[in-house]
């Protein structure tokens, strides 16, 4: 396999030189650990998944960071929380810039490290599987939207050459054993992934939380507590509705989606393109894989811009919607090879009815011919950037 430039370096090297510390985050196997060796090679290593290093630091913590004092990569390094405060003061008293890159895959517990001792002294980033662009700068991008849809995006399936199948099962399983115990009651790892597969089911639609507890047979606050699990470790994410006024976009229901379709894909026991017919399933996935596409380039190459969808009582919608200096740009995804007008109801509709100045008006959709049209700008599926 041909080497696959990861997009964030980049991000990643200008800011070393501007803050004391990094902290890289993402998804389990996202290709953090692979990425910090082999881009920041004149930094020491260390994983504290080492149970000597992780000892090391924890009884020691003044003696660990006299020896790994400056260009250090601590990896796993929620794993000791004590050594937070230690690193801040390291750091305070050094005033070196990208002193430490910190590294974890357990979101939850290093983003409050993070923000409990380290505010101010760190830049946050996030590591998703591959991007389209990370794709095709190695050329594993397939032509055929479902037979991305299925494959999905994660390093394993393309570096090592893991059958997609065999990898997602592993990757549900570790996910389950390592994540998700250290938070509910291992009795109820069968439904927490009961509760993944409907959740699974749900991808790219209106997040219904009491029909989803229902169906688990658990309580609606559990079923909270475990799609806030899924978010933060990267499994999922929302949309929220997109309102002129500021306080409904906060309170309406969001729609929820993966950040890797080969996952969904898995879940949903789809295995290959032939297997990919329903229309109404195909069409929720592609919508995933163009959204959640829009998320990872937003991650990667450190946007921090905001997303948003739209629909009404009468069935209308606009599928992503971003915010800029200069208007409103607007886009409609569509999971089909021939582009008709009526494709384009839902941003003629949202054009006539809202208050806000659109910019720039997109369709997506399965097929490889960008367009310029009149009723707004056509894209390749492979090919978009809303903004």
């Amino acid at each position: 396999m041909s080497e696959v430039s990861r997009r964030l370096i980049v991000v990643m090297k200008k800011y070393a030189t501007k803050y004391p510390s990094l902290a890289l985050t993402g998804p389990r196997q996202s290709g953090k650990t692979t990425l910090l060796r082999s881009q920041f090679t004149d930094y020491r290593y260390v994983s504290l998944e080492n149970p000597d290093n992780r000892r090391y630091a924890a009884k020691d913590p003044n003696g660990f960071l006299e020896e790994y004092d400056k260009y250090v990569i601590l990896d796993e390094v929620q794993l000791v929380p004590e050594l937070f405060s230690y690193l801040q003061t390291k750091m305070d008293n050094d005033k070196i810039m990208g002193q430490y890159i910190l590294s974890g895959s357990q979101n939850f517990q290093l983003i409050e490290r993070v923000t409990q001792s380290l505010a101010g002294r760190i830049v946050l980033f996030r590591l998703f599987p591959f991007d389209f662009k990370e794709m095709k700068s190695a050329n594993l991008l397939s032509k055929d939207s479902s037979e991305a849809i299925i494959n999905g995006f994660y390093p394993g399936i393309y570096d090592r050459g893991v059958e997609q199948k065999v990898f997602y099962a592993n990757y549900v399983n570790t996910y389950l054993e390592k994540d998700v115990s250290l938070l509910i009651n291992l009795k109820e790892a069968s439904k927490f992934k009961l509760f993944l597969g409907l959740c699974a089911a749900s991808a790219g639609q209106l997040l219904n939380v009491s029909n989803l507890a229902q169906k688990c047979g658990i309580s609606s606050p559990t079923a909270k507590s475990w799609l806030s699990i899924l978010e933060t470790s990267f499994i999922i994410f929302f949309i929220k509705p997109y309102h002129k006024n500021y306080n409904k976009r906060l309170v309406k229901s969001p729609k929820l989606y993966f950040y890797d379709t080969g996952l969904v894909a898995h879940l949903l026991r789809i295995r290959s393109t032939k297997m990919l017919t329903n229309q109404t399933v195909r069409g929720a996935l592609f919508e995933n894989l163009i959204v959640a596409e829009q998320m990872k380039q937003n991650a990667h190459e450190y946007k921090h811009d905001d997303y948003w969808f739209w629909n009404n009582y009468d069935g209308k919608e606009v599928d992503l919607i971003v915010e800029s200096d200069s208007g409103v740009h607007i886009c409609e995804i569509k999971g089909t090879s021939t582009v008709m007008p009526k494709l384009f109801d839902g941003l003629n509709y949202f054009k006539a009815v809202s208050e806000e100045d659109v910019y720039t008006e997109h369709l997506v959709y399965a097929g490889s011919q960008k367009q310029k049209r009149t009723l707004g700008t056509v894209w390749p599926w492979d090919e978009f950037e809303i903004v």
